[in-house]
């Protein structure tokens, strides 16, 4: 069992099976450094006040939550109130419908967690539905409420265990059409078309996250240590490189573009099929 606790404690439901489990955050929130605002005349970091016009600051209990259904007019309410909503979907997770996974758009998954069995007498169970979703293929699709707010979620084995990602609502995606309404439904030209997927089949490959980093957070992390290194005294930054401006006819200038990355990806792949002559 991991070493940090989990989030939500309930029953997985499939109709009439209740099974325990434990849900766990499946990414890292400390993988990016983390800043703080700094007065910079004295070094010490800045703390905010909770502060209300014409009064100033005000303590924690004489804080409440409110809801504002008029400009300006507000529902108060108390935390004891909240809490005493009463959900179903706060201890339960029922699988309700399911789907096959490309039903999905990508657009609406949020957020992943681990769901995990919460003790030996669940895992029997707990294998059925697994493998049942994966045999099946399918997506189970179900609500829970998390942190004060009853989420859509989707659920499908991972390994030997079971991956849940919060889903938006229908009601926080926005439209597309606003956005892509000025694009041309012209198709594409027929041979720019051929190489570009001549391109796309060349690096084409099976999906490994490892292969990718954040070089924007390596970057940051080598600027902090040179920092410190440097202990206080200024040090140099690198120029970003100049902005390249296409000329010409923008078709010419993509063809080209295109027939020089399959050369040159072609040229690389030949290089590393070559055999090493050995030194003489």
């Amino acid at each position: 069992m991991p070493a940090s606790r989990p989030i939500w404690k309930g029953q997985l439901r499939l109709s009439l099976v209740s099974i325990g489990v434990e849900l766990y955050s499946a990414t890292k929130p400390n993988a990016k450094p983390a800043f703080r605002q700094i007065h910079e005349p004295t070094g010490k970091p800045i703390n905010y006040e909770k502060v209300v016009a014409g009064v100033g600051p005000v303590d924690k209990d004489e804080i409440m939550k409110g809801f504002e259904y008029e400009k300006g007019d507000y529902v108060l309410l108390t935390d004891d109130e909240i809490d005493a909503v009463k959900l179903e979907t706060r201890k339960t997770l029922e699988l309700t419908q399911f789907v096959t996974a490309g039903e999905i758009d990508p657009i609406y998954y949020d957020k992943p967690y681990f769901v995990v069995p919460s003790d030996e007498l669940a895992e029997d169970a707990f294998r059925v539905i697994r493998d049942a979703l994966r045999q099946s293929q399918k997506v189970g699709l179900g609500q829970l409420a998390l942190r004060g707010k009853e989420y859509l979620v989707a659920i499908k084995p991972t390994g030997t265990g079971l991956l849940m990602e919060t889903l938006h609502y229908e009601a926080e995606i926005r439209k597309s059409d606003p956005f892509f309404s000025e694009i041309s439904a012209k198709e594409a030209d027929p041979d720019l078309l051929e190489v570009a997927t001549a391109l796309i089949d060349k690096k084409t490959a099976k999906f490994d996250a490892g292969v990718f980093k954040d070089h924007y957070q390596a970057a940051l992390r080598e600027l902090i240590a040179r920092k410190l290194k440097a202990k206080g005294r200024k040090i140099s930054t690198k120029e970003e490189p100049p902005e390249h401006k296409p000329t010409g006819s923008n078709v010419v200038d993509l063809m080209a573009a295109l027939k020089s990355s399959l050369e040159s990806g072609s040229a690389k792949q030949a290089a590393k099929a070559a055999p090493r002559k050995k030194a003489s």
